[in-house]
């Protein structure tokens, strides 16, 4: 920071204004600690953030800082689905890390302590952090306890899927509501391994937070003590000068590749990791994802793939006690700094796995293979994104017929009014990252899908992307997407599409002469109604193979 320690003039000015904060001169003297908060009313992920930010500030004066709050925004990805909302929650990862980088530097803050929850809040303050490389920590706010119905464990994906089997017949008004009012009890980021704690799990691995980042529940008191616990560290790595591009390296990156193939996170790490990386001059690629997958095994099945839920993770031992399987695998870097000062091989020292059904010891995984699988082919030559963790065994290969669709709500009516049937595959184009723009997430065609008993028979592929939430054979990410002319656009309905995900292929069953005719007479569909920022993200965001980075 600027030297307030000096009693010279040249730091007058800035000191005035410090006062005028209300700071005194004792305050002066301590380092400056940023406390990015992304607390807000309208997301239930952010709305206990105003209590864990007390608590940070609290740990960050017991240890001889001076705390003060600046804020991130924040968009709930359940609210904003199914509708143009949507279209704003990828963009805002950028916003958030732009915004971030602006506060962190124009206000010489010494360290910094990062107060996630949400989505695009995760990936989007580890590219702060990455950019500013001061010393940093990150608290989250903690998973959503599972909601309950008919005894059942139950979740924001059974929401969704609830609304399709209302639509199908399948289930009445009053279990619908019974769903609505059950299936989100408390505050905190969904309760599954959805893309929120799967990044704030990932969070952990890569050494950013401290044990329990990714799993302590949101309403339990542990949570406001890691707060407090986090806000005292981050006065140690400032002491220590350890700094995010000391701890986010090309091991720990490795790692929590590692890390999410075995916890089945969302696909959206796919397009997240890479960009975080690319802020810390660490390049990840989908072959990359690949090549770790094939040798990484699937222990942990929650919701969506299965029916264990975060609290359970967290009873189980964590994300520590996952790691410590993959260990006697020797799949993990133990030798990486983390921001408690030691390597993740000393963090790791006594974290044991306390139930086997949730964590499945390494010598019994649920597959052999990761819980993402990476698939290429002439539908999608840069590669597009499944989670296979969460596919049914008989849709891991699957031919079916293009039903085709230019956006995602034209495929949901056509979903809800039952003119998709068994055998089909659902293709939604135009909703990539330029196209869309914002690559909306698919959960509501993904949930009806399910919801109406389909998701064993039916497949999605699309240039959006899907929640975490969504299960099934759905594929995202399809790259190069429509509006750039990836062949997706050019599928015509009728056509068939062979999907082998255990051969990472996606296949569009049509001659190459066929396909070059269909390129002369097909005019691309280019939205010219797009204004404000997401006119300014179109133009500027690169393909999802690339992790839908602001092009430089």
């Amino acid at each position: 920071m600027f030297d307030t320690k000096v009693s010279g003039a040249h730091c007058a000015p800035q000191r005035s204004l410090l006062h005028a904060l209300g700071l005194t001169q004792e305050e002066m003297e301590r380092p400056l600690v940023g406390i990015v908060s992304s607390y807000n009313e309208i997301v239930p992920g952010h709305m206990n953030l105003d209590k864990i930010t007390e608590a940070v500030k609290l740990g960050v004066a017991m240890a001889g800082g001076t705390p003060i709050v600046f804020p991130a925004i924040a968009v709930c990805d359940g609210i904003a689905m199914g509708h143009k909302g949507m279209k704003y929650s990828l963009v805002t990862r950028d916003l958030i890390a732009d915004s971030t980088e602006a506060m962190a530097l124009a206000h010489a803050f010494d360290a910094l302590v990062m107060i996630p929850n949400c989505d695009k809040n995760v990936p989007g303050l580890l590219m702060a952090a990455a950019r500013v490389n001061i010393p940093t920590i990150f608290v989250s706010g903690g998973p959503m306890l599972a909601g309950h119905v008919d005894g059942q464990r139950t979740s924001l994906s059974s929401m969704f899927e609830a609304v399709g089997s209302y639509k199908a017949g399948k289930m009445s008004e009053e279990k619908l509501c019974d769903y609505e009012l059950n299936a989100c009890p408390t505050c905190g980021s969904c309760s599954g391994m959805y893309t929120a704690n799967s990044h704030n799990c990932l969070t952990e691995v890569l050494g950013m937070g401290l044990r329990g980042n990714g799993t302590i529940p949101a309403v339990y008191s542990k949570r406001i003590e890691l707060a407090k616990h986090a806000g005292m560290q981050v006065m140690e790595l400032y002491r220590k000068n350890i700094r995010p591009r000391d701890i986010m390296t090309e091991k720990a990156f490795q790692n929590a590749l590692t890390a999410d193939m075995a916890l089945g996170c969302s696909t959206n790490s796919m397009l997240h990791l890479p960009a975080i990386a690319h802020e810390c001059g660490v390049e990840i690629n989908l072959d990359i994802a690949n090549q770790i997958s094939a040798k990484t095994p699937n222990l942990c099945h929650l919701a969506p793939a299965g029916h264990t839920y975060m609290e359970q993770l967290d009873e189980a031992g964590g994300v520590y006690a996952v790691l410590n399987e993959l260990v006697k695998k020797n799949l993990i870097h133990t030798d990486v700094m983390t921001v408690t000062g030691k390597t993740l091989g000393e963090n790791l020292q006594g974290c044991v796995n306390r139930n086997p059904e949730v964590i499945r010891p390494v010598e019994n995984p649920y597959s052999e293979t990761g819980g993402i699988a990476v698939l290429r082919g002439n539908l999608a030559p840069d590669g597009c994104v499944v989670k296979r963790s969460a596919v049914a065994p008989e849709m891991l290969t699957h031919e079916g017929t293009a039903k085709v669709f230019d956006s995602e709500e034209e495929a949901i009516a056509a979903i809800y009014a039952g003119k998709i049937v068994s055998g089909d595959v659902v293709v939604i184009r135009y909703e990539g990252p330029s196209g869309g723009p914002g690559m909306r997430e698919m959960l509501s065609p993904t949930s009806a899908i399910a919801g109406m008993g389909l998701d064993k028979e039916v497949a999605l592929i699309t240039d959006g992307r899907f929640s975490g939430a969504t299960r099934g054979a759905a594929i995202g990410h399809i790259s190069p997407e429509a509006v750039r002319g990836g062949l997706i656009a050019y599928v015509q309905e009728g056509d068939r599409i062979a999907i082998d995900i255990p051969n990472y292929s996606i296949k569009l069953l049509v001659s190459d002469e066929e396909i070059e005719q269909r390129k002369v007479s097909t005019e691309l569909k280019i939205k010219t109604d797009v204004t404000g920022y997401l006119k300014r993200y179109a133009k500027m965001v690169s393909s999802a193979d690339r992790g839908a980075i602001i092009n430089d």
